[in-house]
């Protein structure tokens, strides 16, 4: 793996990929950040050497570095997921791209389901802590000792730091962040209602198909990491309603600005 990130690497260099500060893991439905920045390069997943090739038709499939508050990013408009037939490697391989490339912190947003019933869609929830059901870990492969230390602590996995000032800026902007457990399943199908029943006994706040294996490489590579859940459905076991993927699509979309809002103030401080 070493070989190909130095591969990669060398090739967004030669792109303009110089010196990001920030990395930005745009989710499902959620591409209208791109709107707010001055890019400078924009390259197809596919174009990459070694890069993953995003399939599902809602996620863009391309990497953009640009200006967005003063400082240089490097965006992925669309990510990729387990569901799609890739490795947890190939999932995170982005990450550890987006470090060699420099940047000092990685913010991640996603659209998930409130099992909370609390919460109600069309929020937004800062992830506190997750539940890993994926089934496996980032970090069980051969070698990985070479590009960081295997038994990585995940005590406190998302930076209280940066937390701190997202919750200072949804007061600010009289916006609702709820603070909750994000527990990551495999996917694609969504889940029964026994399902919903047990995420809810152990603890989930929301429920998604990403996010946790590219947090677990953040760790790994000590990069402060940040993430929010766009809640785009309700998942009442006792009234659960048959999903509708265009919908959660459309309530994502529509809940994007408020997320848009945070993570711009929350760039200018960092």
């Amino acid at each position: 793996m070493i070989k190909q990130i130095k591969e990669t690497t060398e090739y967004l260099l030669e792109k303009g990929f110089e010196n990001p500060e920030i990395g930005i893991i745009l989710g499902t439905g959620l591409g209208q950040l791109i709107n707010n920045i001055e890019i400078i390069k924009e390259v197809s997943y596919n174009h990459i050497p070694n890069f993953p090739t995003a399939t599902v038709e809602f996620h863009k499939g391309k990497l953009i570095y640009g200006i967005l508050e003063g400082k240089k990013i490097v965006v992925m408009q669309g990510r990729f997921h387990l569901y799609e037939g890739y490795t947890l490697q190939d999932v995170t391989y982005p990450v550890r791209i987006m470090h060699r490339l420099g940047i000092k912190t990685l913010l991640v947003s996603n659209a998930s389901g409130a099992i909370n019933l609390d919460f109600k869609k069309g929020e937004l929830m800062l992830i506190d802590d997750h539940i890993n059901l994926q089934g496996g870990s980032p970090l069980a492969f051969k070698g990985v000792e070479e590009l960081g230390t295997r038994f990585t602590d995940m005590s406190a996995p998302y930076d209280l730091h940066i937390n701190q000032h997202l919750e200072a800026i949804a007061r600010e902007h009289n916006i609702t962040l709820h603070k909750g457990v994000y527990a990551s399943v495999l996917g694609p199908q969504l889940e029964t209602r026994a399902e919903y029943r047990y995420l809810r006994t152990i603890g989930a706040d929301a429920v998604g198909m990403s996010t946790v294996p590219e947090v677990i490489v953040a760790n790994h590579l000590n990069l402060p990491v940040s993430a929010i859940s766009v809640l785009t459905d309700e998942c009442d076991p006792d009234n659960l309603q048959a999903v509708n993927i265009e919908e959660i699509i459309a309530m994502a979309a529509k809940a994007e600005p408020v997320m848009i809002t945070l993570f711009r103030e929350v760039i200018k401080k960092l």
